[in-house]
């Protein structure tokens, strides 16, 4: 979460599908369940996904001109999307949108095959064939959304990614189709490049935590939670957005959203209710002077 250059390439790289008990859930990569099924945490995943094409080489070096390269992101958003066309379907009109780009392979081979899967389909159905495999090493539960993969997943993704390219003010357009790829890319040239370097907090800063963490609450949780805040905070508010539904793809576990985050104390941090896999936070002004410690 903090290096955004390792947690893109983590979105079109190579996972390690493996568990080594019904609690490790590697398997999954930097996704959980409910971003696949309920899509949760996607808005940041593809925001991200489109820094990284605008602002960046393959070897992470800065490209020049990021604005020239809107619809060269726009196309890697497309092909990582992909959903191969449903051949049972009625055939869509020449001006319709579609969910199959494959035509694309030839320029993001590592993104979307000749048949039009994209990096997240391929990798939804790894899971689930994953799952399906190794019944021993994975939790009831996740056979069961497993399931609900295989019977359903396709078509709602599919669906999105044609809501996806539905331009903000079409008049068909419905409020809560929140997901847009004009809407990636307006936040992409707003953030800038991934960055690569972990915030450092001062020692003080550690050690005042470290007293204030409930007991039973994973200390590097909440060191984490409190360098994401100082590396995503802006000047004109002590409010940042936390992506809940991707801190617990990046920490591997549901509990960090369910169980840890309400544990903390508002001695630590004040925050308010989640909602769509997103809440806001701030942390307590005395902690935030023990950071400034360390700058003077």
């Amino acid at each position: 979460m903090l290096n955004e250059w390792k947690e893109f390439q983590d979105y079109i790289g190579v996972v390690n599908y493996t568990a080594r008990n019904k609690q490790d859930t590697t398997y999954l990569g930097r996704f959980t369940f409910e971003t696949i099924l309920d899509f949760e945490g996607l808005n940041r995943v593809l925001t991200i996904l489109a820094r990284g094409f605008l602002f960046h080489n393959e070897n992470g070096s800065s490209a020049e001109a990021p604005r020239e390269r809107i619809d060269y992101a726009k196309r890697g958003l497309c092909a990582w999307c992909s959903v191969p066309s449903n051949k049972n379907a009625t055939p869509r009109e020449a001006w319709q949108f579609g969910s199959d780009f494959g035509d694309l392979h030839s320029e993001f081979p590592s993104l979307v095959d000749e048949n039009g899967s994209g990096w997240f389909h391929r990798h939804v159905h790894r899971v689930a064939a994953f799952v399906r495999e190794n019944p021993e090493r994975v939790s009831s539960s996740a056979q069961k959304k497993c399931v609900a993969i295989e019977k359903g997943f396709d078509q709602a993704w599919r669906d999105k990614v044609i809501q996806m390219q539905i331009p903000l003010f079409a008049p068909t357009t419905k409020g809560q189709w929140g997901l847009r790829f004009d809407s990636f890319l307006a936040q992409a040239l707003e953030l800038g490049p991934l960055g690569s370097e972990d915030p450092e907090l001062s020692p003080a800063l550690v050690e005042r935590l470290r007293s204030l963490t409930p007991k039973g609450v994973p200390v590097e949780m909440v060191e984490t939670l409190v360098a994401y805040y100082f590396a995503n905070k802006t000047e004109d508010s002590d409010w940042v957005v936390l992506p809940v539904a991707n801190f617990d793809a990046y920490f591997g576990t549901t509990s960090f959203g369910r169980k840890y985050l309400r544990q903390i104390p508002e001695t630590i941090l004040e925050r308010s209710e989640t909602g769509f896999g997103l809440c806001r936070y701030r942390l307590e002004a005395e902690l935030d002077d023990k950071q400034e410690e360390k700058l003077l």
